[in-house]
């Protein structure tokens, strides 16, 4: 039996995004210390603040300020924080109604356990020592003995010298991958140099990679098929944009690629042929990097291309 393979795995991109004039003036609030709420339509003060009213739609410009102290709504403990958390010692999710607010903000609370967190607690926040224009300029909430701020929320124009125009939120999800039987012996074979398979008992197609069941009839899939090693272009695409920390020049192809006896195309880079001369049915075969466990490249084999009507059914 294939031993199943299991190995940590991260997906992580960054995000980035144009602020609008009230998303800029509450981040850029927040880098001098001031909280923005904006006003809707009914009256209603919302903390962090929208662009439009989530109820009648209309565009929303009014802000306003609200206090830095606040109260708890609800809460949630936090024993084992993760890379990046707002603290680096357990602490309270909790989402604070702020002063002059309508609704709750999202952020940490620093407590000494959860017996010291409870619903209605008053809270401040506590502000980062360097800040920048982003939520984290508001380093965590803390206990607060204090009443709450009298009065309603002060008008503010939002704004300030050098506001913030555009953010990076960087995503990240760190896990540990477990492709199951099917997948590791696929796996386990491209280190040989072989790709392979399985076939459907019923309708007699193979998928490549597998997937431990057909995903048309749902039925189990135990027998194993080499395919390839050469196989067809069906689609491809232009790359035009330099991923991060990949070391390939562009513009390159990435294709859709029918190996011989499969019925389900992969994909993979193609390369020892300009860009602009990659086609469909064009016939390539893998090229393995020394060491590598899985193929570089596919390259031309230098047969004629393939007749449309043997691969229509896997564009």
């Amino acid at each position: 039996m294939t031993d199943v393979l299991s190995a940590p795995l991260v997906v992580e991109f960054p995000f980035t995004r144009s602020l609008g004039p009230v998303q800029s003036a509450f981040l850029t609030g927040l880098r001098e210390r001031t909280v923005l709420g904006v006003r809707t339509d009914d009256g209603t003060v919302l903390v962090p603040p929208v662009e439009y009213d989530p109820v009648t739609a209309n565009e929303l410009r009014e802000l306003v300020e609200v206090a830095a102290t606040g109260t708890v709504t609800t809460w949630a403990w936090n024993p084992s924080p993760r890379r990046n958390q707002p603290l680096d010692t357990p602490f309270a999710w909790v989402l604070v109604r702020l002063d002059g607010a309508a609704t709750a903000l999202l952020h940490a609370l620093d407590a000494p356990g959860p017996d010291a967190v409870h619903t209605g607690m008053r809270v401040r926040i506590r502000w980062a020592a360097t800040r920048t224009g982003a939520i984290t300029d508001i380093a965590c909430f803390e206990p607060y003995d204090g009443e709450a701020a009298p009065g309603q929320p002060a008008p503010h124009e939002g704004q300030f010298a050098d506001p913030v125009t555009g953010i990076a939120a960087p995503a990240r999800l760190d896990y540990v991958h477990t492709p199951g039987r099917a997948q590791s012996a696929y796996l386990q074979a491209l280190e040989g140099h072989r790709t392979v398979g399985e076939r459907c008992p019923a309708c007699r197609k193979v998928y490549v990679p597998p997937r431990g069941a057909c995903p048309t009839c749902g039925i189990a899939t135990e027998e194993e098929v080499e395919v390839g090693p050469r196989g067809t272009v069906t689609t491809f695409c232009i790359v035009n944009i330099k991923a991060k920390n990949l070391d390939i020049e562009v513009p390159y192809v990435y294709a859709h690629i029918a190996l011989d006896g499969a019925d389900l195309a992969l994909h993979g880079r193609i390369a020892g042929i300009p860009y602009d001369q990659v086609r469909m049915g064009l016939r390539v075969e893998p090229v393995w990097a020394e060491g590598a466990r899985h193929p570089d490249h596919y390259r031309p084999t230098g047969e004629p291309d393939a007749d449309y009507d043997t691969y229509k059914e896997l564009v």
